[in-house]
């Protein structure tokens, strides 16, 4: 789907549109710079409220609006898939019941993640110190989500914020900002003060008004080249950010491993979501001995899959969110027939859904749909095995051995998710360790975003920073390190002024105490005394 930015008058609008049939889905009114700014501010006075909130009223409020949302799944599943294209299913096991779940853990588990933490600080025990860290919000945390998951994105990293402490102001992706506004609804209807969480709708422009209002943080979701971009803009406030930039995720199989199971895994992990997912399976390595195989269950099994209109509850495979991301798919399963690989099914735009005349204010031909496409004999020098496609393709290459797996894997400049398929654990755990990603599954694949307890994030270009689990928690606070001397009725030795005897003790100090030893720690206790004596 593609949305614009329609000057009327001096009203701006987003309008949405259902990628899959080209119908308006409607409009949203662009949010001001100088309106952008105002709600940076409001969120910012709230802050100061909000803060100093009990973890169980936050904990109320988080309950409250999963209570919203439970009462009308259907509806925002409805509009999930319309401006999406997403299927209706997808809405809902992808979405919805993954951020609810997401809701309830730090709801219930928050307060206990952040809890003052002692520090073991060694033998300076022995002096009657002490230290412990806790933990302060950061203040108000700007979210920029990508289009692919407009309601679990945003919606998770926001709850994650409020029950840190911090208030949230969400820039939704311009392809859903109805989504966007669904999910300020929620909030607002299960109570949470006003101000702290706000939507600001926009394309581009708005985003990058939201980077240059300085918000305490910057959660962005998108590519690579937007990233860059965000973290330039945000440096000059130095803002810090997570970026979340996107992957080209490998799926290693062995001989071993239970073809039909990985079979059934690459082609959900290929085209759900219309393969529109950052973890979805862009690369699959199979081993020489069995790629014939998995091949044709891989090809039997996308032949069975039925796309169309997310709406009707047995499609499978939706339609693509944009007509400029459907044209990046086009010229990669180009490339790759270029190249000399085999397109084996699929191969473009779905025929049973001919495009049409778009509306003249957008670039789309409507209806998005571009068919489930198995290629083999790719290979890591093809320009398409390495740039991100995020669309439905899977791609299929050999290997030999274990160490070719493993080279071929980390051979990208991205390291988001991968999986690796054996019943051999032990190697398994083997090859995963030695694979270049944030977050790898044996027999196992794509959905562990969805796994809310877990952290999210990539290494290399895949991005900076954690969402999810605890780590994820961690970037939404700041720790405050407190120190107690409980033998304050006494000098320190390593105060002024120095002397012949305070260099014997530094050299004391060093030799003996910083070994970390009890009994060399001893033997430092007469000059320790003679050096405070010598201060009183």
């Amino acid at each position: 789907m593609k949305s614009v930015v329609i000057e009327q008058s001096e009203l701006q609008e987003v309008v949405s549109y259902n990628p899959a049939t080209g119908a308006e889905v409607g409009r949203v009114a662009t949010t001001t710079a100088d309106d952008v700014r105002a709600a940076v501010e409001r969120s910012r006075e709230v802050f100061h409220t909000w803060k100093k909130t009990s973890f169980a009223e936050r904990r109320r409020f988080m309950m409250r609006a999963r209570e919203v949302i439970l009462t009308d799944i259907d509806g925002i599943a409805k509009l999930i898939s319309a401006e999406s294209g997403k299927p209706f299913g997808e809405a809902i096991a992808m979405e919805i019941a993954p951020v609810l779940d997401l809701m309830q853990h730090f709801a219930r588990n928050t307060e206990k993640m952040l809890r003052p933490a002692k520090i073991n600080i060694g033998l300076y025990i022995l002096m009657g110190r002490s230290s412990k860290i806790v933990y302060h919000p950061l203040g108000t945390i700007g979210i920029i989500p990508a289009w692919n998951y407009p309601f679990s994105i945003p919606l998770g990293e926001a709850a994650m914020a409020l029950m840190a402490g911090n208030t949230v102001v969400i820039k939704p992706s311009e392809l859903t900002p109805l989504v966007g506004l669904k999910i300020g609804e929620i909030f607002a209807k299960a109570g949470f003060p006003e101000g702290a969480f706000q939507i600001v709708s926009g394309a581009g422009e708005t985003g990058s008004a939201l980077v240059d209002a300085a918000p305490d943080k910057i959660m962005f979701t998108g590519s690579v080249g937007t990233g860059k971009k965000i973290a330039m803009a945000a440096a000059k406030n130095l803002t810090s950010v997570v970026l979340e930039l996107g992957g080209k995720d490998p799926m290693i199989v062995f001989e071993d491993a239970n073809l039909e199971l990985a079979a059934g895994a690459a082609v959900w992990g290929a085209f759900c979501n219309s393969g529109q997912s950052c973890s979805s399976v862009e690369r699959l390595y199979v081993q020489e001995s069995v790629a014939e195989k998995l091949t044709k269950l891989i090809v039997d099994k996308t032949r069975q899959l039925k796309q169309g209109s997310g709406d009707a509850e047995d499609v499978s495979v939706g339609a693509m969110s944009s007509e400029r991301q459907l044209k990046i798919v086009e010229d990669h399963v180009n490339s790759f027939r270029e190249a000399g690989a085999k397109i084996e099914i699929g191969g473009g735009r779905n025929a049973d859904f001919s495009p049409r005349s778009s509306d003249s204010r957008t670039e789309a031909r409507f209806p998005l749909f571009f068919e489930p496409t198995v290629i083999s004999g790719a290979t890591n020098e093809m320009r398409a095995m390495q740039e991100e496609t995020f669309g439905p393709t899977l791609p299929i290459a050999t290997f030999r051995t274990e160490e070719e797996a493993i080279r071929l894997a980390n051979d990208s400049e991205f390291g988001l998710t991968a999986s690796v398929w054996t019943r051999d654990y032990t190697r398994g755990r083997r090859v995963a360790e030695q694979i270049e990603s944030g977050s790898v599954c044996i027999n196992e694949v794509l959905y562990t975003h969805g796994i809310g307890q877990t952290p999210w994030g990539g290494f290399k270009n895949s991005g900076r920073g954690r969402t999810h689990g605890r780590e994820g928690l961690m970037e939404l606070v700041q720790p405050q390190h407190i120190h107690t001397n409980r033998f304050a009725f006494i000098p320190n030795a390593w105060w002024m002024p120095y002397s012949a005897t305070a260099i014997e003790t530094f050299r004391a100090l060093a030799t003996k105490f910083a070994s970390g030893s009890i009994f060399k720690t001893a033997q430092l206790l007469p000059q320790l005394w003679k050096r405070i004596k010598e201060l009183r």
